[in-house]
Parts: structure tokens; sequence; C-alpha cells
């Protein structure tokens, strides 16, 4: 498997899930198509033919993070090779939210589960307005339900003493005042 190459492959934050890995394999496609057809146009200068291919900064970054030069056809079928294998092979969790996080989340999210859990995994993220606060996180053995929710059914038992507690206690000066 490419993931265990001596050298690691590193994934930038801005890449969160599945999708994204796909986005830069098309991308990856058209710039090899691309390419192939400027190869053949020799009327174009090399400023025209490196203004004519623009890149995203996701590709870009994941690039230069890996030390690969997009110009040199072997180093974007090994880029290609290496994605493919991250969206088939990596972990993937399932995590859902009242309303969408910022990005700013999602990056810290991501950062600790690859600094944690593992170095490739992927997100993939839901809305469930239901939840109202906290989130519900799935891997594919495991559910975490992490919401407002839960947590309130798990403290149910005290919650109804501490209401009951109450409730006596404004019952009982007020009864002590009538007599």
């Amino acid at each position: 498997m490419v993931l265990n190459n001596k050298k690691l492959f590193n994934l930038p934050p801005e890449i969160v899930g599945k999708a994204d890995i796909s986005s830069l394999l098309r991308e990856l496609e058209l710039l090899e198509s691309e390419l192939i057809k400027l190869k053949g146009q020799t009327s174009l200068s090399a400023s025209q033919k490196n203004t004519l291919l623009r890149v995203t900064n996701e590709l870009a970054q994941t690039a230069a993070g890996n030390s690969y030069d997009l110009k040199i056809a072997s180093d974007r079928q090994k880029l290609t090779r290496i994605l493919t294998d991250v969206r088939d092979q990596a972990p993937m969790v399932h995590i859902s939210f009242a309303a969408e996080p910022s990005p700013k989340v999602t990056q810290a999210i991501l950062s600790w589960l690859r600094g944690n859990v593992h170095r490739y995994v992927l997100l993939d993220i839901g809305l469930q307005p239901a939840i109202a606060a906290g989130c519900i996180l799935r891997t594919p053995n495991k559910i975490f339900d992490l919401s407002l929710r839960a947590s309130f059914e798990k403290q149910q038992p005290y919650l109804i003493e501490l209401i009951k507690g109450a409730a006596l206690n404004q019952i009982a000066p007020g009864a002590a005042v009538e007599e």
C-alpha cells in the first residue's frame, strides 16, 4: 500500500472528506489532459502555457507539501496513486451537527482526529437539526452521541431529584407560614 511508504504523505487540513479528494483527482486528470493538449501546440510560449494551467490552492498545497512538482508527469502519477489510495482506504468518520460548522471548527476537529486517531482520517459532515446542541459521531462500528439531549437523558434521575428537592424547598417554607 502506498500509504505505508517510509516518507509519509501529508494530507493538508483543507482536505476534509472523500469529495475533496475526488475533486483533487478530477483536477489532476484535467491537468494531465490539458498538458497533453498543450504539448502538441508549439505556437504557445512557456509563459502562455503556464498562464493556461491554473490549479486550485488545495492541489498546489498538497503537491508542494509532499515535494511533488505538478509539471513532472511521474510526480502527477504518484500523487494520483496516493490520493486514490487515501480515498479508498482511509478511515471515515461521520459527524452530524445541528447547523453547518465553520471551516475553523471542522479543521480543528480534523487536526485532532489526524493527530490522535489516524493521519489520513476523512470526515463526512452531516446536518441533523434535531440534535440542537452537540454532535453525533459515527465510525463504521461505533456511535458516540455527544448531544445535549443524550447528556440530559443520562442525567435524568439526578435532574429529577434536583427538581423534587427544589419543589420541596419551595413548598416547605410556605407551609410553615400558613400554620
